[in-house]
């Protein structure tokens, strides 16, 4: 039995399928199913009950998922001790972050750390829902609400604030009862994966006349016409949008980084996510200062 061996497995253990599992190894379907009973027969025993929704492990599967998700990252441990701190960072790093953050903020902030370590490679996940990290989705996420469960470690990284925004050239109201009429622009109302995402309140009563899941969706459809609310930071790519009613509704957030217990160690990880907050929270700041 070899290390390649049980990546395969941790594979196919975390994604629930071949399919899924696939792309992640760098091979094709057929090549992991394979792999996966050659490990078996070496094993002397199933690790997986297949059927047509995925594959489960088995209760001698969990047992050798768990030790092996430890020598995972005890040879991680070891990689990180065989690089020197002089030399930077490099393999890969993948983030999982809500799409506003993914959009807006990641990208600038991952290019600039990646320039400083040409060894490193960023991946940014977007996704409209909470990112698995016992599955081992990303190396670490961006939240905007602190997990209460699971093995995880958490960071504040910062605030950051939200307003109402329309077209400049849209005729801008003074009071709420002005928007009467006005095409609302928010999220899908039963896609909402985050209670820190319900933002719009008693502006929804009658419904969101433009919805997406997506933020950056959002924005560009607020550069069209109608009301919404919009992060601070994201206010720069749309100059043709501005705040609006500030005193009146005026929204405060915070992300968070949350990365998995086991990797607390880990040096090259913690020196990424140091990088990582300090370069958000400065992205941030600037952005909005530059919205005000």
């Amino acid at each position: 039995m070899n290390w390649d061996d049980m990546r395969v497995f941790l594979a196919v253990a975390r994604a629930e399928s071949l399919s899924a599992a696939a792309p992640l190894l760098k091979m094709d379907p057929a090549t992991v199913g394979r792999r996966i009973t050659r490990l078996e027969e070496t094993v002397g025993a199933p690790l997986f009950v297949k059927s047509p929704q995925g594959y489960a492990l088995t209760e001698q599967g969990l047992r050798m998922r768990d030790h092996a998700a430890q020598a995972e990252t005890a040879l991680s441990l070891a990689m990180d001790e065989g690089q020197a701190v002089d030399k930077g960072l490099s393999g890969q790093v993948r983030i999982g972050a809500p799409d506003g953050c993914a959009n807006f903020l990641l990208p600038q902030v991952c290019a600039a750390i990646q320039a400083e370590n040409p060894g490193l490679e960023v991946q940014i996940l977007a996704l409209p829902r909470v990112v698995n990290l016992s599955k081992r989705e990303a190396d670490m996420a961006i939240t905007v609400s602190p997990p209460d469960a699971g093995r995880l470690t958490v960071q504040k990284i910062s605030d950051y604030r939200l307003h109402l925004a329309m077209r400049q050239d849209s005729g801008l109201p003074r009071t709420m009862a002005d928007l009467h009429g006005v095409p609302v622009v928010g999220y899908i109302p039963d896609m909402i994966f985050d209670k820190e995402l319900d933002y719009l309140g008693t502006l929804s009563r009658d419904g969101v006349q433009m919805a997406s899941n997506s933020v950056a969706v959002q924005l560009q459809m607020l550069r069209h016409g109608g009301v919404g609310i919009v992060h601070d930071f994201a206010l720069p790519c749309a100059p043709e949008l501005t705040r609006v009613l500030m005193n009146e509704l005026s929204l405060l957030r915070s992300f968070y980084l949350v990365r998995h217990l086991s990797d607390r160690k880990s040096d090259r990880l913690n020196r990424f996510a140091e990088a990582l907050l300090a370069g958000m929270r400065a992205e941030i700041a600037r952005l909005e200062a530059q919205a005000a």
